[in-house]
């Protein structure tokens, strides 16, 4: 495991910062706060968490004594005589069974805090997933948007120098049909931006576009954590629940054990005062509930199987989405470091070549398009770097690290 923390620091350390970085100044705190509010807000949330106070309720009753007294009352007439009596019962906890229920009671609120805490980080990388693809959108939309207003200005200088006798009627065509297409995926974008912004809405109702909390702030991406492997949420809700089985398991084999009961009553018959004391207790000859016991203690080997499953199934997760989020990291940084401050002055020197009558229409229009499919490249990289790092955070079972 050393070994991964080691790779675990380089990802924090050499992430790129510069991501998602807002025009306004966001407070870290405020943003926190703001986020951590619609999560809660979240009828999902709310569901699990009556869910955990139901399961709090139930394990708090586990909890209390196991036998309550009973009071005995017994009036009849013999001949002249009013014969009555009066007394109490208690069964005893011989065999220390509240222990067992305690344990077991404890184990389950473990269980539903583990739960809960699953669902509170399914919720919220659900949302912080909502908010990368719709920034992301965004980002194409803006490009799209940008090449648009681009042919429409080319349009026009189509006709300029068409009217000048530079260039063809052929010119023309292709550049409206260029346009033409443009408007098409633009139309496309806009419609898949209104989609990314539901699914934002859906997660956190009071978000808005133009809000100030529109964006995943800087630091969130900063984020350092310390993972361990064994306080991972779905292995410890499976641990909690693998050892509540045994504490079921020698409970139930101790309530196959009778409890007795002594009881005292006194009252009078035949005119004479009666104290008479009482004893009872089952007589497991008929059923000695064996088979329940096996069955319990069949139940604990599946729960442990499931532990031991789950930890292994975990362990390569974590392996798989840091190999993931390593690989998307050099691919971006790549991409960045051949785009770098190439973007703009390529647009301005096609403009100057297909001014100067060095590049046709048709040559133009093509490697504008390349251009175009170059940004988008970049762009989907920057979407799978964050998605890839957002799910090695969940699988980590850290992803709310970033946002405390």
């Amino acid at each position: 495991m050393s070994f991964l923390l080691t790779k675990r620091a380089q990802l924090c350390l050499f992430y790129p910062l510069i991501w998602f970085l807002s025009s306004n100044t966001f407070a870290n705190a405020d943003w926190t706060t703001w986020f951590n509010q619609q999560i809660e807000q979240n009828p999902t949330i709310l569901a699990a968490q009556e869910k955990l106070n139901r399961r709090y309720s139930l394990a708090q009753g586990r909890g209390k004594p196991l036998y309550n007294p009973e009071l005995e009352t017994e009036l009849e007439r013999e001949g002249s005589d009013n014969n009555f009596r009066v007394g109490m019962s208690q069964t005893v906890d011989w065999w220390d069974k509240q222990s067992l229920r305690t344990a077991e009671a404890e184990q389950s609120r473990q269980l539903a805090k583990q739960q809960f805490i699953l669902v509170h980080q399914q919720k919220t990388y659900q949302a912080l997933q909502a908010l990368v693809e719709w920034q992301i959108i965004k980002q194409q939309a803006d490009l799209a948007l940008t090449q648009k207003i681009q042919l429409n200005r080319l349009v026009e200088l189509v006709k300029q120098r068409q009217e000048a006798g530079d260039l063809s009627l052929l010119d023309a065509e292709l550049t409206i049909l260029g346009l033409s297409e443009k408007l098409s995926a633009t139309a496309a974008i806009e419609v898949a931006l209104k989609q990314a912004e539901n699914s934002v809405l859906e997660i956190l109702p009071a978000w808005s576009p133009q809000s100030q909390w529109n964006k995943i702030p800087s630091f969130f991406w900063q984020s350092k954590i310390n993972p361990s492997l064994n306080q991972h949420p779905v292995l410890m809700a499976a641990k909690a629940d693998w050892k509540g089985l045994q504490k079921s398991a020698l409970l139930i084999q101790r309530e196959s054990k009778a409890d007795p009961t002594f009881g005292v009553n006194a009252g009078r018959s035949g005119g004479d005062n009666v104290l008479a004391l009482s004893f009872s207790i089952p007589l497991n000859v008929r059923n000695n509930f064996s088979n329940e016991i096996k069955a319990a203690q069949q139940q604990v080997l599946v729960a442990e199987a499931t532990y031991q499953a789950l930890y292994r199934k975990q362990k390569f997760a974590i392996l798989a989405s840091e190999k993931t989020l390593m690989i998307y990291q050099q691919r971006l940084k790549r991409w960045q470091n051949l785009m770098q401050g190439r973007s703009e002055r390529f647009s301005q020197l096609l403009e100057k070549q297909w001014q100067s009558g060095d590049f046709s229409t048709s040559e133009y229009l093509l490697a504008l398009q390349q251009r175009t499919e170059a940004l988008n490249a970049g762009i989907e990289l920057q979407k799978q770097t964050q998605l890839a790092y957002l799910n090695w955070l969940y699988q980590n079972g850290q992803i709310e690290m970033g946002i405390q």
